[in-house]
C-alpha cells in the first residue's frame, strides 16, 4: 500500500467513505463482521491485525480510479487538519454524508418526516444535509457532557412539578431501602400495578398482537424541525438508527401473576424522530436552568402534556419493553466468602439512543419482534432474546447490525452455550416480572422484572462468559448480601428513572424469595 504506511481503524473508516459504502457493504464487501468496521469507528487509532491489513490492501489494490482519488484526498485532507479529538474529523463528515446517501434506515426515517409534516418527496434530506453541514460536533460533545451532569434525582422533580400530584388511580413510583434511603423515580403506576409476581411463561404473560390504526403523529414546523434536527445529530455522532418493527402498546390489564393486554407493530424510525425526543428536550432544558424547567417544554406539550394523555396509550406512539435485574447463584468462596447472587448493573454507552451514560439493569430492551409477531409478543421472549444479546454474546440476533434473515433465531440450535444449558435445566432459571410503569420522561412502558439464575453451577461453568455488549460501556457486579453497597448503589443520581425503578422492584422481590442468599433490608414502596 503507497498512501499509507500501515492500517488503523481511521484510515479503514476513509477507505469506506471513499467507497460510498454503509457499515453493512463494506463489511460484506471484505468479507468480516459488521462489528469490525464499527470497531474502527470507535477506535480510529486502532491497528488491524495482518490478515486484516492484507483484506484492506487488497480492497483499495481493485478499487477504480475514482475511489483511489477520493481516498488519498481524504488522507491528505486528514494529516493537514492534523490530530484532532474524535470523532471530530473529516473521516466522520464522510461517513455521515455516506449514511446520508446510502443508509436505508435514515432513507426511511425521511420519507417518514416528508408524508409527517406534508413536504414534497426530497425536502427532508435538503433541510437534514443543510443542517449537517452547520453542525459543529465539538459543541454537540460538549452538550452531551451537559447531559451527563444531570442527575435521575433532578429529572424526577421536574416531571413531577410538569405533571402535578397524583390522580385517584395513579402517581410517581417512591421506595424506601432500610430505614433511611429514599428514592423517587419518573415512573407513573398504581397499586395495582406493582408486586406482579408473574412468571414470564406462556400461561401467564399473554400480550396479544392486533391490528389499529397509527397514532396521530402529523407534524407541525416546530416538531418536523426537531426531527430532522435529531436525524442529522445522529449522522453527525455515528450514532446507530435501524428501523426495526417495534410493539406499540394499545392496552394493557396486569394483575398478580397475569400479564395481559393488546399490542400493535409500528417502526423504530416513527419512536426515534418523535416521542424519544422528549427526553433530550427535557435534558438540555435541566441542565440550562433547572428552576423553571417545566416551563418550558414545547415537544412534551404537544406529545405527552398531562397525566391523562399519558395513561391513554391507545391515541398515542406508546413503545417500551422490559428490562430485569439479573441475579445468578454463585457458590461460597475462600477468597470472596459465603454463596450468594451476584446482581449485574450496567453503564449504559453513550451510543444508544435512550438513557446513554446511565446506569441500568441488564439485560433492558425495546419489546419488539424478531420473526413471529404472536409469540415475540411475550415480554418474555423479549427477555430471553436480550439476555442472549447483551449478556451471552450473540450477534446475529442484534438488528442493529443487519436484517434478520433466520427464520427462528431462538431455536434450540442457535442458542449460545450458557442460553441453551439454561434451556436444558428449566428449574435453574426464573424470570418474573415485578410491576408496570408508564415513564413520564419519554412516555414509555416499563415491564421491570427479575431473573434468577438458582443452580451455582451456571456461574461456575459460565460466569466468565458473561460479558456486555456494545450497549454497555461496562459492567458492575453487587452481592446480595452486601446491604450496605446496595444502599450506595440505590443512593446513586447516575440512574435512569426506569432502571432505579426495576433495581428497587427486582431487590424487593429477591429478598422474599433468595433464602440466605439474599440478605437484604426491607423495601417499602409508595405511589406519590
Amino acid at each position: 500500500m503507497d498512501l499509507v504506511t500501515g492500517w488503523t481503524g481511521r484510515t479503514a473508516c476513509v477507505l469506506q467513505a471513499a467507497l460510498r459504502m454503509s457499515n453493512e457493504t463494506f463489511a460484506e464487501h471484505l468479507g468480516i463482521a459488521v462489528r469490525t468496521v464499527s470497531g474502527w469507528h470507535k477506535k480510529p487509532t486502532l491497528v488491524p491485525k495482518s490478515e486484516m491489513q492484507q483484506l484492506l490492501d487488497t480492497a483499495l489494490e481493485q478499487a477504480s480510479p475514482p475511489v483511489k482519488a477520493r481516498f488519498a484526498q481524504l488522507v491528505n485532507d486528514a494529516a493537514d487538519a492534523g490530530p484532532v479529538d474524535p470523532p471530530v474529523d473529516d473521516q466522520a463528515a464522510a461517513d455521515a454524508e455516506v449514511r446520508l446517501s446510502t443508509d436505508p434506515n435514515i432513507g426511511a426515517a425521511l420519507e417518514w418526516l416528508d408524508k409527517h409534516a406534508h413536504w414534497e418527496p426530497g425536502t427532508s434530506r435538503r433541510d437534514v444535509a443543510s443542517r449537517l453541514a452547520r453542525l459543529d460536533v465539538r459543541e454537540l460533545q460538549g452538550r452531551a457532557s451537559r447531559r451527563g451532569r444531570v442527575d435521575q434525582r433532578s429529572v424526577a422533580q421536574v416531571l413531577g412539578k410538569y405533571y402535578g400530584e397524583r390522580t385517584a388511580r395513579h402517581g410517581r413510583y417512591a421506595a424506601r431501602f432500610g430505614s433511611d434511603i429514599e428514592a423517587e423515580t419518573s415512573i407513573l403506576t398504581s397499586a395495582d400495578w406493582l408486586d406482579l409476581e408473574c412468571p414470564l411463561i406462556a400461561s401467564h404473560d399473554r400480550l396479544a398482537v392486533t391490528s389499529a390504526a397509527d397514532a396521530d403523529m402529523s407534524l407541525d414546523d416546530d416538531a418536523a424541525g426537531r426531527a430532522a434536527q435529531r436525524l442529522a445529530e445522529t449522522l453527525a455522532m455515528g450514532t446507530r438508527l435501524v428501523d426495526m418493527p417495534l410493539y406499540r402498546l394499545l392496552g394493557v390489564d396486569v394483575s398478580p401473576g397475569s400479564i395481559r393486554g393488546s399490542v400493535g407493530v409500528t417502526r423504530f424510525v416513527e419512536y426515534a424522530v418523535t416521542m424519544d425526543l422528549l427526553e433530550g428536550e427535557l435534558i438540555d432544558v435541566i441542565a440550562a436552568d433547572a428552576g423553571s424547567a417545566h416551563e418550558a417544554l414545547p415537544l412534551r406539550d404537544k406529545y405527552l402534556p398531562d397525566v391523562a394523555s399519558v395513561v391513554d396509550v391507545s391515541s398515542r406512539l406508546c413503545a417500551g419493553g422490559p428490562l430485569a435485574l439479573c441475579a445468578i447463584a454463585r457458590p461460597a468462596s475462600p477468597f470472596r466468602g459465603e454463596a450468594d447472587y451476584v446482581l449485574l448493573v450496567q453503564e449504559r454507552s453513550g451510543h444508544v439512543l435512550n438513557a446513554a451514560r446511565r446506569l441500568a439493569v441488564i439485560p433492558k430492551g425495546f419489546h419488539q419482534p424478531m420473526t413471529d409477531l404472536r409469540v415475540d409478543a411475550q415480554v418474555g421472549a423479549t427477555l430471553r432474546r436480550e439476555m442472549e444479546e447483551e449478556l451471552f454474546g450473540r450477534e446475529d440476533i442484534d438488528n442493529t447490525f443487519g436484517d434478520q434473515r433466520t427464520a427462528d433465531p431462538m431455536h434450540p440450535s442457535r442458542l449460545s452455550e450458557p442460553m441453551r444449558w439454561l434451556m436444558e435445566n428449566p428449574s435453574a432459571l426464573r424470570m418474573e416480572c415485578t410491576g408496570f410503569g408508564l415513564n413520564l420522561l419519554s412516555g414509555n412502558f416499563e415491564f421491570p422484572s427479575l431473573i434468577v439464575i438458582d443452580d451455582e453451577e451456571f456461574w461456575s461453568r459460565y460466569g466468565g462468559q458473561v460479558e456486555a455488549n456494545w450497549e454497555s460501556a461496562g459492567l458492575r457486579q453487587y452481592s446480595s448480601l452486601d446491604g450496605d453497597l446496595l444502599g450506595e448503589l440505590v443512593r446513586d443520581v447516575a440512574w435512569s428513572n426506569e432502571g432505579l425503578f426495576a433495581l428497587l422492584q427486582g431487590l424487593r422481590r429477591l429478598g422474599q424469595i433468595g433464602g440466605e442468599r439474599a440478605s437484604l433490608p426491607p423495601i417499602e414502596w409508595e405511589v406519590r
